[in-house]
């Protein structure tokens, strides 16, 4: 099947207690605006205090709930969650929300991030007897909930976070309460909202899942923070001592949808700013900006901005190739490209393109790309991207961990130039990213890098299979 040039995030997590709401449709709709951050599959529990209820399935959220399976989610409370996987198969078994019963009522979670120890962890809980029925790291991280030896949530949430290694933005479900955990580096998102109407509270990876809902913004769960929200509102305390701050700048680069905001700046200004910045490091001789639809939008506006070259479109993208279960034919399979895209000749004929794309990975993508616009009479097609060549593989929750899968590891700049067939290509730099930030630290670099945030003694190649553990299950 075509494997889109793009990295893929986790996933996607909600929470809501709103005593009086329709807490699965409000969990639905925040869903499907979160649901650019995972499209394998996606699920909702709610409870009423006593019961839980759950209902999840394969597919995007829109092909997994309806009106029927939603109005049996009864409750005061849900959590919710949509996935892509990049620890366990894309298989039913390892949708979340997971959940168990305890002495102390039901049990739930849903999990953006990746444990890095979860190897360790696993083993620990298989010796103790504890049947594990998936392949993620997120099972591990319920069970070691359940199994904490307290009766007091707080108390097992940070019995959780001193064990764990890695990242993780976390929504827990009990009987009485929604839960918001945030990993000490801070490497994935979590976001604090109030419902208008003043019943209740939510929590989001991503601040664009409070507008469909009539929420606003409360603040940012910050890094190592547990969030409360119960019949008395919402509570923030210190789950365990943060650490230096490696918040993950793909979020800002591309995983985050623009109109999210973080530490309070909407992201598409943020986008803007690095196609700014990359028109200050590499200017090109041009008539015409465009982007690689959409994410390359954003980015390409700024360095027309800059430049002051035209910014026009060249691309149409069809918003309806998505994940699909029909296999498309071998000959519909390599013209994967030309499925997503179609060029518009009238505005590319004769003249001299800058192409801007937020990133390069595998390099499948551009060379067909390039290509296109060629045919469709572009006279120069120069590219540039939005963000420092990937030349390292990421263990923290974004399916990109061989680093086989590189063109930056494996080619110069000047090779991948000559690979995608441009007439030039330039990336910006990682000073330059910093800059257009305003951090000099405080993100996760590693891809660009190698330098990873974590003293884990593990061999990291170790955890470069996506199916570390389906030694559990065979095929």
């Amino acid at each position: 099947m075509y494997q889109s040039d793009k990295l893929r995030e986790a996933c996607g997590v909600f929470g809501v207690f709103a005593p009086g709401s329709d807490v699965a449709r409000l969990a639905y709709f925040s869903l499907y605006a979160l649901q650019h951050r995972g499209q394998e599959g996606a699920g909702i529990v709610s409870c009423d205090g006593r019961v839980a209820h759950v209902h999840k399935g394969m597919g995007l959220v829109s092909q997994v709930f309806n009106e029927d399976n939603l109005q049996a989610l009864h409750g005061h409370m849900a959590i919710g969650h949509t996935r892509y996987s990049t620890t366990g198969a894309p298989r039913l078994r390892n949708t979340q929300p997971y959940i168990v019963e305890t002495l102390d009522g039901p049990l739930a979670i849903a999990h953006n991030g990746n444990l890095i120890n979860a190897p360790q962890l696993r083993r620990e809980l298989l010796e103790r007897g504890v049947g594990l029925q998936t392949s993620t790291d997120s099972e591990v991280i319920i069970h070691v909930l359940a199994g904490a030896g307290s009766a007091d949530w707080p108390a097992r949430i940070r019995i959780l976070m001193a064990k764990a290694e890695g990242a993780y933005s976390l929504t827990i479900l009990t009987r009485n309460a929604i839960y918001g955990v945030r990993d000490p580096w801070g490497l994935r998102p979590l976001a604090l909202g109030r419902l208008d109407d003043g019943r209740g509270y939510v929590l989001a990876s991503e601040s664009c899942a409070f507008g469909t809902i009539n929420a606003g913004l409360v603040q940012e769960i910050q890094p190592g923070e547990i969030v409360k929200l119960d019949a008395d509102g919402y509570q923030i305390f210190q789950g365990t001592p943060p650490e230096k701050p490696a918040f993950c700048t793909f979020e800002q680069i591309y995983f985050a949808r623009p109109d999210s905001t973080f530490n309070g700046k909407l992201v598409h200004k943020v986008r803007q700013k690095l196609g700014r910045q990359l028109a200050r490091e590499a200017p090109a001789e041009a008539d015409m900006v465009m982007p690689v639809p959409d994410s390359g939008t954003p980015h390409a506006i700024g360095f027309a901005q800059k430049s002051g070259i035209p910014y026009s479109e060249g691309l149409i993208k069809s918003r309806y190739i998505g994940r699909t279960f029909i296999q498309p034919t071998d000959e519909l399979r390599r013209a994967g490209v030309r499925m997503k895209f179609n060029p518009l000749p009238e505005n590319l004929a004769g003249r001299r393109v800058v192409l801007v794309d937020d990133s390069i990975v595998r390099g499948n993508t551009s060379g067909p790309l390039v290509q296109m616009l060629r045919e469709a009479g572009a006279k120069e097609v120069h590219v540039r991207v939005a963000c420092p060549p990937i030349r390292f593989p990421c263990f923290m929750g974004v399916d990109m961990a061989s680093q086989d899968e590189l063109i930056a590891a494996r080619q110069s700049i000047a090779e991948i130039c000559e690979h995608i067939g441009a007439d030039s290509l330039a990336y910006l730099s990682l000073d330059g990213l910093m800059k257009a930030l305003k951090a000099e630290e405080g993100y996760c670099n590693a891809c660009f890098t190698g330098d990873y945030p974590f003293t884990t003694a593990i061999p990291l190649i170790e955890l470069q299979a996506k199916e570390k553990f389906a030694q559990v299950w065979g095929n």
